[in-house]
């Protein structure tokens, strides 16, 4: 049994979400948004080389990993039995004090929409039979777990061929009324351009593409959801205004009027996810921002008026639409999250400080 399985216990034990490994510092988990040391112990570098190690199972890939200092691969935990107790992602990387390691837990039961009080407008956007769909947010804010969901209610809900892209691949899905095909970039296929090139080919009717990176992605990506595929992937931006811009200026400017058109016609919806605490300390919670493909967007992006997104959402709450600031405002009122948390992730700040039950709060007395 490798020696970091122990670690790999500790996290589902104490419900972490990640584990830092860094020379020079003891075992760090993130336990409700927090990072925590675990005990006071400092990993040295021959201790971590050699957990790391231990990890790789065959010598062209630890070679790799210590001459290119990269290296993303997911693991399962065994339960003993021939199964499996829970999937990590882990990252292994070098920095100044040498090789270092950072593990997400994978949950082994993919959550409902309802259990995860997704939006329900989030599974109406899962019920369209086409177009780009795109869930962006920082590292660590559920993008994942969002996209599981999703995926989960289209494979229960209705008959299809769902293919999944990833580096590497996280949840694992069973067939329920899809066919479900798993692609591992760097296993599986040479690299995430290839496996959007071949998916066209393989009869695909709902392609989750893991992170959108460079143009001839991005445009492969495009091209499958104007041809009527049902195209899932995830950004790394904060807003849907955001998210537009990137992905429009990754194009040279020669390039980005077509990929305008192409964005504005095929543009399914966008949701913008981050991941806050609850005020009770209980948990965290998700706030959602949320895009609905139409005609007043896709003209937004043709006409290159993006400026225009966030007040187009604010206008369209009929439609679905919702606005990050306007949802973190609904928690605070509810008492989930704190004014302070709310401050410090709505878009505009100073108008978002400006509103009186906010202002309140935020000059109550520290008891």
């Amino acid at each position: 049994m490798p020696a970091l399985d122990q670690y790999f216990e500790l996290m589902l034990s104490e419900k972490a979400s990640d584990l830092h490994l860094s020379v020079g510092y003891p075992p760090m988990l993130r336990l409700k948004g927090d990072l925590v040391p675990h005990g006071k112990i400092p990993v040295d570098e021959k201790r971590m080389r050699a957990l790391l190690d231990e990890l790789i199972v065959d010598d062209e890939t630890r070679a790799a990993f210590h001459r290119e200092r990269d290296l993303d691969f997911a693991y399962s935990l065994p339960d003993g039995k021939g199964g499996f107790k829970a999937r990590f992602r882990c990252n292994y990387l070098y920095k100044h004090t040498g090789p270092g390691a950072v593990f997400r837990t994978i949950p082994s039961k993919i959550l409902s929409a309802e259990e995860l009080g997704l939006p329900a407008q989030i599974i109406e956007l899962a019920k369209r039979r086409s177009g780009l769909f795109m869930v962006t947010g920082p590292t660590g804010s559920g993008k994942s777990t969002t996209l599981a969901a999703m995926l989960s209610w289209i494979n229960h809900n209705r008959e299809g061929h769902i293919l999944t892209i990833e580096d590497p691949v996280e949840f694992v899905h069973q067939p329920a009324r899809c066919l479900i095909t798993h692609r591992e970039v760097g296993i599986d296929v040479p690299s995430f351009a290839d496996a959007i090139r071949s998916a066209g080919r393989e009869n695909a009717d709902v392609i989750l593409v893991g992170e959108l990176r460079g143009p001839e992605t991005m445009r492969l990506a495009l091209q499958l959801a104007s041809y009527g595929v049902q195209i899932f992937a995830t950004v790394h931006t904060n807003s849907a205004a955001a998210t537009i811009d990137r992905f429009i200026n990754v194009f040279p400017a020669g390039q980005q009027p077509a990929i305008r058109g192409m964005l504005g016609e095929s543009l399914g919806g966008i949701i913008a996810q981050q991941l806050l605490k609850r005020a009770d300390g209980s948990g965290r919670i998700a706030a959602h921002e949320i895009l609905i493909g139409n005609t007043a967007v896709s003209t937004c992006i043709r006409e290159n008026r993006t400026s225009m997104i966030n007040s187009l959402i604010q206008s369209s709450a009929r439609e679905g639409m919702q606005g990050m600031d306007a949802t973190l405002d609904t928690l605070v009122r509810e008492g989930k999250i704190t004014a302070q948390d709310a401050l410090d992730k709505a878009l505009d700040k100073n108008s978002f400080a400006k509103q009186p039950h906010i202002q309140s709060q935020l000059d109550m007395p520290i008891e």
